[in-house]
């Protein structure tokens, strides 16, 4: 049983079939919303983290959201490797009272945050020449820049049924910031799907730009006045970018994206909207390491992690089931790295069209 699957836009496919698989043609990664969901991609982290993408030729950028923002942004650290399995030991062994309220779970994070950063990961971020991070964050327009849970409610709702009709329509309660160390990607300042600002990372505001990122309306308390961007409340960049549908990176360099099933949700309000896909054209340089569905059906309880665990397990089972997922994972960077090193079995690369197909078997519950 095979556990990973790979998928390209035909210029990775082209390129990966002319020159092979080699880690010096990618200059991005790029990491979705998700949160526990992306602990069967966390031995294939450790791998492209601490082998593939180490001593790169040239600059990488990363690209995250929520959890994705959190994954890469270890990838701006000396010890990368160790900032994931900090990332992973932490974050699956989290506990919470039996109703925790937002106050709580913000808490919680903050908490998760500063483990992973460490006392001056901060610093390693903004200082690193070889990785520029970006993270995506959402500044809350009107009744969505309340904590108020009746106003917040109200807002989410209002923004869901304008979603159903255009997505274009959030713009109406968020814009998109995009918050980077170093040199920002080309092409991010000029995004026009939506209000978009940049701001540069730096030392005094990297923790409040992730905690920003995975902050879930709701969930959690929205993060106030980000030092260096515009005042406002901040929320989780996965209402905008929940798996991303925009133009990743110009010209034939290739984006790295693991994923954590076959299925891309352009924004949070996306997941029930079958008809709601990316724009293929967007993904023409993306390779996706995906696991197989028969990977997924021999988890416990048949399915990834996700954040309903919290709610439907008690600790121990929680607790007992994403070890069994985090140790799971390391197939699929076995897998890869065989690829990597052999250079055989590169024809099981399918085109990006097929991750399309028979959507309406795939069930996303988070």
């Amino acid at each position: 049983m095979q556990a990973l699957q790979l998928f390209a836009g035909p210029t990775a496919l082209r390129r990966i079939q002319r020159d092979g698989l080699k880690a010096e043609h990618f200059r991005m990664i790029v990491g979705a919303s998700g949160g526990p969901k992306w602990f069967v991609l966390y031995g294939l982290d450790r791998y492209l983290f601490g082998d593939f993408l180490r001593d790169l030729p040239q600059p990488l950028t990363t690209l995250g959201s929520s959890a994705g923002a959190w994954r890469l942004a270890c990838l701006g650290l000396h010890d990368p490797v160790a900032a994931i399995d900090r990332l992973a030991y932490h974050y699956s062994r989290q506990r919470y009272s039996d109703k925790p309220v937002m106050q709580e779970i913000s808490r919680e994070a903050r908490k998760l945050v500063d483990i992973v950063l460490g006392a001056d990961g901060a610093e390693q971020i903004v200082g690193n020449s070889k990785v520029n991070v970006h993270i995506v964050a959402d500044r809350a327009r009107g009744l969505l820049a309340s904590d108020r849970k009746s106003l917040l409610m109200g807002g989410l709702g209002l923004s869901a049924a304008a979603n159903v009709i255009s997505r274009r329509s959030l713009r109406l309660g968020f814009e998109r910031v995009i918050f980077h160390s170093g040199e920002l990607a080309r092409g991010f300042n000029e995004l026009s799907d939506m209000p978009t600002r940049c701001v540069s990372l730096r030392h005094d505001n990297v923790r409040e730009a992730l905690l920003a990122s995975g902050s879930i309306p709701l969930i959690m308390e929205g993060v106030r006045n980000v030092p260096g961007a515009p005042r406002g409340i901040y929320r989780d960049g996965g209402i905008t970018d929940y798996h991303f549908d925009m133009p990743f990176l110009a010209g034939d360099d290739l984006v790295l994206y693991p994923h954590f099933h076959a299925r891309l949700v352009p924004g949070w309000f996306d997941k029930a909207l079958r008809w709601r896909q990316v724009n293929p054209a967007n993904y023409h340089n993306v390779l996706m390491l995906v696991p197989t569905p028969e990977f997924v059906r021999a988890l416990p309880y048949g399915k990834i992690p996700d954040r309903k665990d919290f709610e439907t397990m008690d600790y121990d089972t929680r607790f007992a089931y994403w070890q069994r997922a985090l140790a799971e994972s390391e197939r699929l960077a076995e897998e890869f790295a065989a690829l990597v090193e052999s250079g055989r079995g590169l024809e099981r690369i399918r085109p990006f069209a097929d991750m399309h197909r028979n959507l309406n078997n795939l069930h996303d519950r988070d």
